[in-house]
């Protein structure tokens, strides 16, 4: 398979990555307008209410995705101090009243411009960048040290306890998920990583049993079937989508759980409005796609650490992560294989502030593609190291 570049004006754009993440914009299109027709006649009567935003949204990410693709990877290493105390300050923000949007319970969103951003998109980004970053100058003490851990672990702890304050347990494990496998890239040290590890998922699972809402969710996720009308409704209803998608689906449209019975089948649980409609074949189609995607980033990355640019190769792995274990979580949480986590599916679920920011970490992953693939061109004189990814 020819895995070359083409050169569209100053940049070095990689097709079957482009191919990939069109792909999501699109599908995930096409099942936000099939999902959401009914919900926009009830709420706003206007059954073009939720995909003219989501077309919006899209437009809007790629427009701010273009001006991330021109910014130069050392740019992001001297913005980062400034970033990463810009998004502490979004989380204490979102949490003041009057400032912060509240929405099925959690505050989660800041309006701005008629738009609610959801602060804990931008973290993830900024998480990805500031640990590239880190790694990259204190890769020794990293592979080291367990102070070389502790210290960006520490910042990325005093975040997730401000997540947690929304509440937001979903994305404070997917910040952390981030921090975790970009420094084990890095060389961390196999019992240092693993003791970390422990910590961490020890952590969680006194959150969950402190927490009266997440337990309840735990228990409703092991035995959804035990009260399939009150704490198991929403998993029971995906998994009846997916049941009643069979293999191709009962048609692009014809789904009749997103008619009120499955909950934010817009968003959180698109994944299961596509069974549902596309059967098994659009299911698999997806996870494809996602999984091609996570393959791309590490192979990026991987190249990028060959020719010496650490500070790309970890920001490719590290968006690599990111996209690949949130979607996991989605798919994961919609066909009943994980507890209930208020996470979106990359690049497809409705929502203004994760699309946004989710366009700009793939214009930087196309950003990092071309400075390596210039790297590469060079070094090899006409031959890049790229045919042999």
């Amino acid at each position: 398979m020819n895995l070359s570049s083409v050169k569209v004006g100053r940049f070095y754009v990689d097709p079957l990555l482009l191919g990939v993440v069109i792909g999501l914009l699109l599908i995930g299109y096409v099942m936000v307008f099939s999902a959401s027709l009914h919900l926009g006649v009830k709420l706003t009567d206007s059954a073009m209410h939720y995909p003219t935003r989501q077309l919006l949204h899209i437009v809007l990410g790629l427009l701010l995705g273009l001006a991330v693709l021109w910014m130069p990877l050392k740019t992001w290493q001297n913005l980062m101090p400034l970033l990463f105390v810009g998004s502490l300050v979004l989380l204490v923000l979102v949490l003041i009243p009057g400032l912060g949007v509240k929405v099925n319970g959690s505050v989660r969103w800041i309006a701005l411009g008629g738009f609610r951003i959801q602060v804990s998109e931008i973290v993830k980004l900024i998480a990805v960048v500031y640990t590239a970053d880190y790694v990259t100058r204190h890769r020794a003490t990293v592979q080291t040290s367990a102070y070389g851990l502790m210290k960006p672990l520490g910042l990325f702890a005093s975040a997730s306890v401000l997540l947690l304050l929304e509440p937001d347990f979903g994305s404070a494990v997917v910040i952390l998920t981030i921090a975790l496998g970009i420094m084990f890239l890095a060389g961390a040290r196999l019992w240092q990583f693993g003791v970390l590890l422990l910590l961490v998922l020890v952590a969680a699972g006194l959150l969950v049993m402190i927490s009266p809402y997440r337990l309840k969710r735990v228990v409703s996720f092991l035995d959804p079937w035990a009260d399939p009308l009150d704490t198991g409704f929403q998993l029971v209803q995906a998994l009846i989508s997916f049941g009643r998608g069979e293999w191709l689906g009962v048609g692009l449209g014809s789904g009749i759980q997103k008619l009120f019975y499955l909950p934010e089948a817009h968003t959180d649980f698109l994944f299961s409005v596509l069974a549902e409609e596309l059967g098994f074949l659009g299911v698999i189609t997806v996870i494809a796609l996602f999984t091609v995607f996570t393959w791309r980033a590490f192979v990026i990355g991987t190249l990028a650490e060959a020719t010496g640019n650490l500070f790309a190769a970890f920001t490719a792995y590290g968006i690599g992560i990111w996209f690949g274990f949130q979607a996991f979580i989605n798919m994961g949480v919609n066909m009943g294989l994980l507890p209930t986590k208020g996470l979106t599916l990359p690049l497809m679920s409705y929502g203004g502030g994760s699309m946004i920011v989710m366009c700009c970490a793939v214009a930087l992953l196309f950003r990092v593609h071309s400075e390596v693939y210039e790297i590469t061109a060079s070094q090899a004189k006409g031959k890049p190291l790229w045919h042999s990814a």
